[in-house]
Parts: structure tokens; sequence; C-alpha cells
């Protein structure tokens, strides 16, 4: 199914450009969100007169999200969890629980915003993205401890690592991971 893309989507296009999805992600995601419009003559003419106001209310949201951005940035939240001895913890924490604690710091995002790779599911401190617009995105620090003793001890220690230094390790992470899942495939 071909649509026109009413804003950046990430791996899929820049706002105006008509692209081919499969039908059940049109119907189901891009269509119901506002994010595009099915290509046929009519949309495409709706679209060309209103691609001026598209583009300045899409200008407008980036300025504000990347306002919100300078002040996000370098943000750290803590999180309580319950823990066995090697560190495993009783549950895990989803996007939700990242959403809820940066609410807590004073931002308002949702859950949708946050993006988790996996699930974390040890304590520790990792690098977590919050896109707050499709082409405005943020790093949030998030410290998992068993204790707020425990989680100012680790925060203390992190003061010496900055956020940068959080997210080079997870990346350096999760390049082996990435090169033993291909070399399974093969």
């Amino acid at each position: 199914m071909e649509v026109i893309l009413l804003e950046r989507i990430e791996k899929l296009g820049q706002m105006g450009d008509v692209v081919t999805v499969k039908p059940g992600f049109a119907r189901n995601f891009l269509l119901p969100q506002k994010k595009a419009l099915r290509a046929n003559k009519s949309n495409l003419a709706y679209f060309e007169q209103q691609r001026a106001q598209l583009e300045a209310a899409n200008l407008q949201r980036k300025d504000e999200a990347k306002a919100v951005a300078v002040k996000m940035d370098g943000l750290g939240v803590t999180i309580i969890r319950q823990a066995g001895e090697s560190g495993q913890l009783y549950g895990s924490v989803s996007a939700r629980d990242v959403a809820d604690a940066v609410k807590a710091g004073g931002y308002t995002i949702v859950r949708n915003q946050v993006h988790l790779d996996n699930p974390i599911k040890t304590l520790g401190r990792y690098a977590v993205k919050v896109s707050l617009h499709p082409e405005v995105t943020v790093i949030v620090a998030v410290s998992v401890a068993r204790s707020q003793e425990e989680a100012d001890r680790a925060a203390a220690a992190a003061a010496a690592t900055p956020v940068e230094e959080v997210v080079e390790a997870a990346e350096e992470t999760e390049a082996p991971a990435e090169a033993a899942a291909s070399t399974e495939e093969a």
C-alpha cells in the first residue's frame, strides 16, 4: 500500500515522501496515528495545498522539542527495584517505568517516547534514548538500584563517568552481541 508521510518516520522516510508499506502497518499504525495519508490523487492534491502549514507546524514542534532537549540534557533518574544477590531484578524495568521516573523529574513524556532495545533486568546504570520529536532524541541516564543509599553511592561513582561514557559502553556491549547473533544465523 502506498502512503504519503505527514511527518518523518525513522527507517521509512521524510515528510512528503510517497512510500510503499505493508497494508497492516498502514491500517493499524500510520493512518490511525495521522502519520500518513493513502496515496491517491485527491490526497496528493490535499497534501500539496497543506504542505506549507504542515511543515510550519512540524518546525514549531521540532523547535519546542529542541528547547526541552536542552533542558533534559544530562538528566539522570534512579529507579529502586528488588534484586537478588547476583544483581538480577525480580521483574524488569520497562519503558513505562522510565517514563514515570522522568515525569517525576519534572518533564512530561509518554512511554512510547522511551526506546528500550531490551527490558532492563539487572542492577546498574543504563543509557536510554527518549524521542521528543521524530528528529530530536535525548539520552537519559537510568540508574537501577536496590535502595536509595545504594543509588546515592552509585550516583557518586557515576559523577566521575558522564552520560557519554555510559552511552559508549552500551554501544560496545551491543556490538559483540550483534556480531554473535549474525554468526549464529550463518
